[in-house]
């Protein structure tokens, strides 16, 4: 999975973080996202299941910035977070730096990551979006479900696609 995309000016490529590098890549995009710009404490955002995702990176083209990225979690790290179905995968951990939100980043980035559910047999993707996502994730064919609850200190609802 080696996907160009883009729009205008700003040209990305998605792919899967497989070497060391690509991975701090994306923990250093979370890092900017989640700890320093959302104050999530950054003993929770990173976790045991890191080890076991696919995690997807998108960079750009021209300089090999990170612009984004996000996990996979499937089997049982999946199924512990939605509801104990072993053939849905988890979304999680989707962000972009600021300077890319709006260029088609984190749609390219989901695909991406459904894309990696459906080559590992999975039938779903479920995720828990926060609140102020919950439009762009329905514009990707995403359905909320249940009540909202907190996550780091944030409203959440839980959302499903199949695939």
């Amino acid at each position: 999975m080696n996907a160009p995309a883009g729009a205008g000016r700003q040209r990305y490529e998605i792919r899967v973080a497989e070497d060391p590098a690509d991975r701090e890549a994306c923990f250093a995009v979370r890092k900017e996202v989640f700890v320093l710009e959302q104050g999530v404490p950054e003993d929770i955002e990173y976790d045991a299941h890191d080890a076991g995702a696919v995690h997807v990176l998108a960079l750009r083209r021209e300089d090999g910035l990170p612009l984004g990225t996000g996990r996979l979690l499937y089997g049982p790290a999946a199924a512990a977070r939605n509801g104990g179905e072993p053939s849905v995968g988890s979304l999680g951990r989707l962000a972009v730096v600021e300077e890319a939100r709006g260029l088609g980043v984190g749609a390219a980035l989901v695909r991406a990551i459904e894309e990696a559910a459906r080559e590992r047999g999975l039938t779903g993707v479920d995720l828990h979006a926060q609140t102020h996502a919950l439009g762009f994730y329905a514009r990707l064919g995403y359905e909320a479900y249940g009540p909202e609850f907190p996550d780091a200190g944030m409203p959440h609802r839980a959302m499903r696609r199949p695939l």
